[in-house]
């Protein structure tokens, strides 16, 4: 492929497309499942149903005018890209931004990517002893990130694709309420949107942990669970009871001196978790809950929220 031609035609940067044809290289790529398949896996995937009947509607058939060259090159590097990183547990792109209005093949590139991965990520699941319940779980985060995109109108993908790339990779298992997020010397804590962040069902999450990793993982060692959020700001306890599910669960952390993060604005994570829009005005958000008001009512005075990490002992 001309990779300047390439790039021209996927409407991207040549550095774009550049970056994935190194990265890949001569790695293997991963096939698709068969088509008749895919129903049932986007099932189990979670995958509501009008994003599947979409997935299926843009299926890369053989001879399908959606796909074109460009398009099939960029699936399978990117497939292959992510592949050739399989146990790894640092976040990864596999690869540009695409325009998501051409249709659905240029919407749902990435989510066939992840598709075709998922016998690989289970194979690396098989390999560590993880439960097929556990794998499932964890993977089924396709069908909540989609969920969401579509409730963003599309502003959401963008950041979940390269999230997707750690699931696919094994570095995310769901434990019950937490996602825990293995690399390194600790357990990076993720908080999906799954039901109220109770301090049972954290602990429940934090004890599975504890021996999920020994057992499956046992040439690493974790010494702690980490955690970078906007919900370990300080400032929430302003707005927030002592007795609220979020302050106590920032209790359970020791915070680290705060540092601006870069390339992360909080003010924006908080739009994107708490009201799930990022173009929303202000006086237009919801105001139903004592989160959603704080949210507001701390940007509408002109003040900003901040990315804060911490940690407690395993």
């Amino acid at each position: 492929m001309d990779l300047d031609e390439t790039a021209a035609r996927l409407e991207v940067p040549v550095a774009d497309v550049e970056r994935v044809h190194r990265l890949a290289g001569d790695h293997p790529s991963a096939p698709l499942p068969p088509k008749g398949d895919a129903p049932a896996l986007l099932d189990r995937l979670a995958v509501p149903p009008d994003d599947a009947a979409e997935i299926m509607a843009g299926w890369p058939d053989p001879g399908s005018p959606l796909w074109t060259p460009e398009l099939r090159w960029l699936l399978d590097r990117s497939t292959a890209l992510v592949r050739a990183d399989l146990g790894g547990h640092t976040w990864l792109s596999p690869g540009p931004e695409l325009p998501r209005d051409r249709g659905p093949a240029w919407r749902h590139l990435y989510v066939y990517a992840y598709l075709a991965l998922v016998d690989v990520a289970r194979g690396y699941h098989r390999g560590h002893g993880v439960a097929d319940a556990v794998s499932w779980t964890s993977l089924a985060d396709l069908g909540r990130n989609l969920a969401v995109d579509r409730r963003m109108r599309g502003e959401g993908w963008p950041v979940m694709q390269s999230w997707l790339t750690l699931h696919a990779r094994g570095a995310v298992y769901e434990l019950g309420r937490l996602q825990h997020h293995r690399g390194g010397t600790g357990i990076d804590l993720h908080i999906p949107e799954a039901g109220p962040l109770t301090p049972q069902a954290i602990d429940a999450s934090l004890d599975e942990a504890r021996t999920f990793f020994p057992r499956h993982f046992p040439d690493e060692r974790y010494t702690e669970f980490t955690c970078g959020s906007w919900l370990l700001d300080p400032q929430l306890r302003e707005y927030l009871p002592e007795d609220s599910n979020i302050v106590r669960f920032q209790r359970r952390f020791e915070l680290e001196p705060y540092e601006e993060p870069e390339g992360l604005d909080a003010d924006v994570e908080v739009l994107r978790f708490v009201f799930r829009t990022l173009t929303t005005p202000l006086d237009q958000l919801p105001r139903r809950t004592v989160l959603q008001r704080a949210a507001v009512d701390h940007l509408l005075a002109g003040r900003h929220w901040r990315w804060r990490r911490g940690r407690f002992p395993i």
